[in-house]
């Protein structure tokens, strides 16, 4: 093909067709560069739809991970609730004085509050994996893209609400552990020492009752029921309706 359009050239010039030949030369260039811009706009074509069928792939790991994040922030919504619901019920029977709680009673009240640890631990891996590869750019949702930028600093500041309500927790424990507490009496109440530690209860148990007359007792649930309400309404809840929003704009996103 280019030795004829060479010959072509050649003809004219023997012929000294010369503004025929200028022309023509003109023409060969403006079909060589509708080539190169046809074979651009094909190049890019491709381009996007790898780009699209990468951002595809993504789109359904993500949908993937944030569910399985949902249902571990669900989960832990639930426990944490447990646990400031409990600590909340003891400081009524401090308020009680009148009533003598039941051994039993005091001893699952105190296991269902400070008993369960509170960390939150989402499925990150494709997550972190495209944000280090670079690959973010394949996300063409903005608001989405926005959303996955933001995720880690919004899970390092629930990590360090989540640091405060450990320190409150143990605070209690700390109590507990203490000559005027006694965890064996809670695990023997809660069937801990027989299914868990596989041990026979004691015959004898020493009284967590008198923790329901302590100032200092009193104090540190009062700290960590505050705590946990907080971790729930100003970070768990919050965050919640961030996975569902992610969740809507992935869905909204993906083709199937």
């Amino acid at each position: 093909m280019l030795k004829f359009f060479r010959n072509i050239r050649r003809g004219l010039l023997t012929e000294n067709r010369f503004g025929k030949y200028v022309l023509y030369a003109i023409g060969e260039i403006i079909l060589v560069v509708i080539g190169i811009l046809i074979a651009l706009s094909i190049n890019n074509a491709n381009e996007r739809r790898i780009t699209r069928e990468k951002e595809q792939t993504y789109l359904k790991g993500l949908e993937s991970e944030f569910e399985a994040s949902k249902l571990k922030l669900q989960t832990l919504i639930e426990v944490n609730e447990r646990s400031y619901q409990s600590a909340k019920a003891l400081l009524v029977l401090l308020q009680d004085t009148a009533t003598v709680p039941e051994e039993a009673r005091l001893s699952q009240l105190l296991y269902d509050a400070f008993a369960f640890e509170i960390a939150y631990n989402p499925n990150n891996s494709l997550l972190d994996e495209i944000i280090n590869s670079g690959s973010l750019n394949a996300i063409s949702n903005d608001e989405l893209r926005l959303y996955l930028t933001s995720w880690e600093s919004i899970i390092e500041n629930i990590r360090i609400q989540e640091q405060d309500l450990r320190h409150q927790r143990e605070n209690v424990r700390e109590m507990l552990r203490s000559e005027n507490g006694s965890i064996r009496t809670v695990f023997d109440h809660t069937n801990v020492t027989e299914t868990v530690l596989n041990i026979p209860v004691a015959e004898e148990n020493f009284s967590n009752l008198p923790l329901l007359q302590s100032r200092t007792f009193e104090n540190k649930a009062l700290s960590f029921a505050l705590t946990a309400i907080s971790a729930e309404s100003s970070h768990y809840l919050p965050l919640h309706e961030q996975l569902e929003t992610i969740l809507t704009l992935i869905a909204s996103e993906k083709t199937d």
